[in-house]
């Protein structure tokens, strides 16, 4: 049963090669059907693994059938051996050697030198059905075992699958199709439909409709249009599309993404590391209670039979092999962490899907994470003149401003021509003064216009958020106000989060305090701190984590959050995609811009939890019980079998689970 730590032993240890992953899948996604169904070798593959314990289990039954039935009177002695020797076999021999290597390395005391000590001892005392039959209900175990394990790894290479393995570079007048690895930065790539985004870049087709699902959990296509950012792994969902290329590939977003899914279960939770130095020490101590119960009873049992107590022994040996516990414990971190990577979520090890289920208070960045970080005109008051007369004066002025606050004011359809805007100058920190059409404008805050005589309303000391007042020819004229939008889900996740059982959500942000106060009012949040500088929101945070019993969740989503996503107790980074910084500091990715995910986060760290628990419980319970009653006597080789193989599977089935279940 060795074999499911093996295998992600092996994924932690080795960096998988994106390539060798993708390479025979690619191959047939462009292969010819040629109208036969052929068997895969990897299927194949798969039935030469079942044959040996099938010829076992074949074996075995025969040997029972004709010791219960007798139908065979010469199934005796020699013959009976050598029949259930070579039903031991097949089963037996691999289990044996990989016992004596381990032997070799100076590490006696595994599962596989437990079962061949068990059954080679039940062969010694002339119980050789029992022998095979552990033996083989084992390497049923270790096939179910290797299933749940290529099931949990299916996920991953899904998500690894994303990965684009060709790119067609414009060259020499020419799409040439070349390696991802191979194409530099600012290079023109056509991908066509239903094809892979092979690397981060603009549009420069008008627009383009792709599918993000790989990357975000998001199975919605999403409509980009010309000059806006698409990343590698995106399939295109309409037309050929052309880009220009902006990260080489090992900087893209899903380069970072799978690298961080390929060593994400190289950070082992603590209830993972306790089970395994707790096995290292209990395993020697049943090997040496076995030895004192086939030994020490000869000292006090009157009627003592050597055989009945190794035999007992022998049974001992096999219910005391921790398989279920060291198996299925990383196995259910391993499903967690596959669960959320389906889900749109990175967490950078086990040990974080622990730590968020501890969490007692969320912390949380206004800009870019409960808002889209995109100015909007919220309201437009122009005051004596037409809207779209007094926007068109302003979009004039604004168009030679290259501010986010410019940007979203030009985004403004109005009706008729342009107008034209001359003799522009910026007056620092106040806003612009130039002339359209003739007229003097003034385009800026209230500054601007109280040094330049002109009175502004007094409706507008009450207005928190960013504002953009106009004066024509020395009159006020009106204002617009920009905002930052809150999040579809934003109301949903403050909600989900207070539901959840989270004491306490707190809103930091750079932003001045009176547009913080204002969000985190309408949020819901139990308090807010604007006008904040990076090192402020760590002081925050630290003062917070030194409260007794306090377990603190940081949800940021840029640079000016990193030092918090570092320091704080769970770090939640927002956007990943587009923060570079973020995504390397955070220990929890939530790949979308929904603050609704963290719940979801929360939700799967708490049910990964439970379901190791529950097999923790159902290890330990079933196997006291039938050591104690093995012990006295009452609980047979079979019953052993159970307490092993059988909790084992048991404890496997019910993490599996966790990549079943659904999300929502």
């Amino acid at each position: 049963m060795h074999g499911i730590i093996l295998e992600i032993a092996h994924m932690k240890k080795k960096k998988i090669n994106l390539r060798d992953l993708n390479t025979d899948e690619h191959k047939g996604e462009h292969s010819h059907d040629d109208g036969h169904n052929h068997s895969s070798p990897e299927e194949a593959s798969n039935f030469r693994t079942y044959l040996p314990a099938i010829f076992s289990l074949v074996m075995l039954l025969t040997g029972m059938a004709v010791d219960y039935f007798e139908a065979v009177p010469q199934f005796k002695g020699w013959i009976r051996v050598v029949w259930y020797t070579i039903a031991y076999i097949p089963v037996g021999f691999p289990v044996i050697k990989e016992g004596w290597n381990s032997i070799k390395k100076g590490d006696f005391f595994t599962e596989f030198f437990l079962m061949s000590i068990a059954t080679i001892g039940a062969f010694a005392i002339g119980e050789y059905p029992e022998g095979v039959a552990v033996m083989l209900f084992y390497a049923v175990g270790e096939l179910f075992q290797n299933a749940a394990v290529n099931r949990a790894k299916t996920n991953i290479k899904a998500l690894l699958d994303v990965g684009p393995n060709e790119a067609l570079v414009y060259r020499d007048g020419d799409y040439v199709s070349v390696n991802p690895e191979t194409v530099d930065i600012g290079k023109k790539v056509q991908v066509r439909v239903g094809e892979k985004v092979p690397l981060d870049g603009v549009l420069l087709s008008e627009k383009g409709s792709f599918n993000t699902a790989a990357l975000t959990g998001e199975s919605k296509p999403d409509t980009i249009a010309k000059g806006e950012k698409v990343f590698a792994g995106s399939i295109n969902m309409d037309g050929v599309v052309e880009i220009e290329t902006t990260k080489v590939f090992k900087d893209s977003s899903i380069a970072r993404i799978l690298d961080m899914v390929q060593n994400a279960t190289a950070r082992k939770s603590k209830t993972e590391l306790f089970i395994r130095k707790f096995a290292r020490i209990y395993t020697p101590i049943v090997v040496f209670l076995a030895i004192g119960l086939t030994f020490i009873p000869y000292f006090f049992v009157d009627d003592y039979v050597f055989n009945d107590w190794l035999y007992r022994a022998l049974i001992f040996l096999v219910i005391s092999c921790p398989c279920a516990l060291v198996i299925s414990i990383p196995l259910g971190y391993f499903g967690g962490l596959g669960a959320a990577s389906k889900n749109g979520i990175l967490f950078k090890g086990a040990s974080y899907l622990d730590e968020i289920t501890k969490i007692t208070t969320v912390v949380m960045d206004k800009t870019g994470t409960v808002t889209k970080g995109v100015f909007k005109i919220k309201d437009i008051k122009a005051i004596d003149w037409e809207e779209s007369e007094f926007m068109k004066y302003l979009m004039a002025m604004e168009e030679q401003s290259t501010h986010p606050i410019a940007k979203a004011i030009m985004e403004y359809k109005a009706e008729g021509e342009d107008f034209e805007a001359r003799n522009v100058n910026e007056v620092a920190g106040k806003g612009l003064k130039g002339t359209v059409n003739g007229k003097t404008v003034l385009v800026g805050n209230k500054a601007l216009m109280t040094s330049n005589s002109i009175e502004v309303p007094s409706e507008t000391d009450d207005i928190v958020e960013s504002i953009v007042m106009v004066s024509i020819e020395g009159k006020f004229a009106g204002y617009v106000i920009i905002a930052d939008e809150l999040k579809d889900d934003a109301h949903e996740a403050i909600a989900q989060i207070r539901e959840s059982g989270i004491s306490k959500i707190i809103m930091l942000s750079g932003d001045k305090d009176s547009i913080t106060q204002q969000v985190a009012k309408e949020m819901g949040v139990d308090w807010a701190k604007g006008g904040l500088l990076p090192e402020d929101k760590l002081n925050e945070v630290e003062k917070l984590m030194a409260e007794t019993y306090n377990k603190v969740a940081f949800i940021g989503d840029g640079i000016n959050d990193a030092p918090v996503l570092a320091a704080s107790d769970v770090g939640i980074a927002m956007g990943g995609l587009g923060s570079d910084v973020a995504i390397e500091t955070a220990d929890v990715i939530i790949q979308t811009d929904q603050p609704s995910k963290v719940v979801r986060a929360i939700n799967i760290g708490r049910s990964t939890r439970k379901i190791v628990w529950q097999n923790i419980g159902l290890a330990f319970g079933v196997k006291v019980i039938v050591l104690i009653l093995g012990a006295g006597g009452l609980a047979t080789m079979w019953e052993a079998v159970f307490a092993d193989v059988g909790v084992a599977l048991l404890a496997i089935l019910n993490a599996v689970r966790l990549q079943k279940m659904k999300w929502e």
